[in-house]
């Protein structure tokens, strides 16, 4: 029988991620999990973070949900305000849909994910798992 980690385990390691995260700089949920060793796990970076307190100490304005929203825009509107005052106080831009760019403001090592190692064609940090369609739709669809 499998044991699942320990919760407060992998709480720990995204907040050791997100602490590595410097001024200026931000990263989404997904490869925040993915630097903590879960990739394919946005969701618990997103649970970890709003376990979090005061006392953790942490940078949790620079997560960001995936192509560079705030996702705190429709939970809370008032933090999404405060994360975005933050970011832009560290220099981070955001676009006319209130986007960061994260071309210009990933974490490098958060974009090494993204871009893989020099001289290979770069892959998506988390890949999905592929669509399986059902044997009798494929044949619907032959006809």
């Amino acid at each position: 029988m499998k044991r699942r980690a320990d919760p407060s385990d992998r709480y720990a390691r995204i907040y050791a991620v997100v602490r590595r995260i410097p001024r200026g700089r931000v990263a989404t949920y997904g490869e925040v999990a993915a630097l903590a060793g879960m990739p394919g796990r946005p969701r618990l970076a997103g649970y970890a973070l709003y376990a979090s307190g005061p006392h953790h100490a942490l940078p949790w304005h620079r997560v960001l949900g995936a192509g560079g929203r705030l996702t705190l825009a429709k939970l809370d509107p008032d933090g999404a305000l405060t994360q975005r005052l933050r970011l832009e106080a560290e220099g981070v831009r955001f676009d006319a849909r209130g986007r960061v760019d994260l071309d210009a403001h990933r974490w490098p090592a958060a974009g090494r994910l993204a871009t893989g190692p020099p001289g290979r064609p770069a892959t998506r940090a988390v890949t999905s798992r592929p669509r399986v369609r059902s044997r009798a739709r494929r044949s619907r669809r032959a006809r």
